[in-house]
């Protein structure tokens, strides 16, 4: 291999190696937006089931914004969660590959969301405590 070729090969490959860089982070973006969560398609283990809920995903510049607002009827009557985040890529949300992750911690007991997309498009939401089942939640864009 010649000197020109190598320069050559060494420029294509470099090329390729920002294309797939740029690529995987743009997967990053596929979450952003408004989800309506799909109540009969999710596993509330056990949980009481929630009717109705939203979820708003932003990530721009690895500044990422999540909120949720959720509502359920119970005996007591209807009861509605919001939850907001707003930080940097940090302990408390980042990204582990395609997948977001945020971890809050009340009363010392950390739980940690996992979204990702689905194969069909969905946005799954995956709900670990410790001393809990798992719960999964799952969301189609408004």
């Amino acid at each position: 291999m010649n000197i020109q070729s190598r320069k050559l090969f060494k420029g294509i490959l470099a090329f390729l190696l920002v294309f797939v860089v740029k690529a995987g982070a743009g997967d990053h973006h596929l979450l952003n937006g408004i989800w309506v969560l799909v109540p009969t398609r999710s596993d509330f283990a056990g949980e009481p089931a929630i009717q109705t809920g939203n979820l708003t995903i932003g990530d721009r510049q690895h500044h990422i914004y999540v909120s949720r607002t959720f509502s359920y009827d119970g005996a007591l009557g209807t009861i509605s969660y919001n939850f907001s985040m707003d930080g940097s890529e940090n302990g408390k949300a980042k990204w582990d590959g395609d997948v977001l992750q945020v971890t809050t911690t009340e009363d010392k007991i950390p739980t940690v969301e996992r979204y990702s997309l689905a194969p069909d498009g969905a946005l799954t939401l995956a709900v670990t405590r410790p001393s809990h089942p798992a719960i999964t939640l799952i969301f189609l864009r408004q």
